[in-house]
């Protein structure tokens, strides 16, 4: 912008002093400076008229890195805003610029006066990932104040956990680590915490998911049952033909094909049956703990896997790792 008002003005200066020489060679100082004013005043008139230019502020682009801009411009003036400065230390830890995130972050402290658990764990985990993952003491200090302001933070508990690890006091890390299990993380998370307290030595706490051998497994363990309903008629096609079987299905929901593993299993309902990749229909099937998947039961009636009109069927989704014992109801009929 300041480029192009230099220009401007050097151009106005030289066409000016152009069209003006002869009168300044007739000596005429008055009729020149008049005519200088109105070449000006004429120009500026003109340029506001016939310029479809607008003379505006060059917006920043609508980017991650101009969006964080933009928010710093506005905490210069708002620098008492505690959460607008939360969010700047997160953006820019999320950019990855860990040395603006920690000064955000500081700033945010002083503001709670050293209490703010959000500011302390964003503090000590830039830290953290500036220095390629090492826990200081500095950044260990800032996990356990974090902790002691809120004793349930999963976040808290973790970091505080590892720099116990890291410390040698492997007590205070499977405690740390139990705890975080007791709230239940996704399966997921839940295999990472397992997989630290064993490192210790130790073996995670019993609880409704840890109980469970599909919790750290990647396969599914369901209960079938048939519904009252449909019990007689089921018995009735058993005694007439003997050769009656229930069909478990795996499938990712919405996808046609072959199903992802199938067992076959004698109609004596209920039962319990357990299905992983040893029972994959195709070479190269792999199952995900914290996968969600469909998994049906069908009774044929003659033994065939091809399904038939009528067929009792039942169907669920079904999360690997978490679902561990569902019951699924053979409810309805095949159309």
């Amino acid at each position: 912008m300041i480029t192009f008002w230099i220009l401007a003005a050097v151009l106005v200066a030289g066409s000016t002093f152009w069209i003006c020489r002869p009168l300044w060679q007739e000596r005429s100082r008055i009729t020149l400076l008049v005519t200088v004013v109105l070449f000006c005043s004429a120009s500026a008139v003109l340029y506001s008229r016939w310029s479809g230019w607008q003379i505006v502020d060059e917006p920043v682009a609508d980017t991650p890195a101009g969006m964080v801009s933009r928010l710093a411009r506005r905490l210069e003036k708002s620098p008492e805003d505690l959460e607008g400065w939360l969010m700047l230390g997160r953006s820019h830890a999320a950019l990855e610029q860990y040395p603006l995130a920690q000064r955000a972050f500081r700033r945010a402290l002083r503001l709670a006066d050293g209490r703010n658990a959000e500011a302390l764990l964003g503090l000590g985990e830039s830290l953290v990932l500036q220095a390629d993952g090492e826990i200081d003491d500095l950044a260990a200090r800032l996990f356990e104040e974090a902790l002691a302001l809120e004793p349930n933070s999963e976040k808290a508990l973790f970091f505080a956990a590892v720099a116990a690890q890291r410390r040698g006091e492997r007590d205070l890390a499977v405690e740390r680590y139990r705890r975080m299990l007791a709230q239940e993380p996704p399966p997921n998370i839940r295999a990472i915490i397992d997989a630290q307290i064993r490192a210790l030595g130790a073996e995670p706490a019993a609880g409704p998911a840890a109980a469970s051998p599909a919790a750290a497994a990647a396969e599914v363990l369901v209960s079938v049952s048939l519904a009252p309903a449909l019990a007689e008629a089921v018995r009735a096609d058993q005694d007439a033909s003997g050769g009656a079987v229930v069909f478990v299905f795996i499938r990712r929901p919405g996808e046609s094909g072959p199903p992802l593993a199938a067992k076959r299993i004698a109609a004596r309902l209920p039962f319990e049956v357990r299905l992983s990749e040893s029972d994959a229909m195709l070479p190269g099937v792999t199952l995900q703990v914290g996968e969600t998947v469909e998994v049906s039961a069908r009774v044929a009636r003659d033994g065939n896997a091809t399904p038939r009109s009528g067929d009792p069927v039942g169907k669920m989704l079904y999360t690997i790792g978490r679902d561990a014992g569902k019951q699924l109801s053979i409810d309805g009929r095949t159309p």
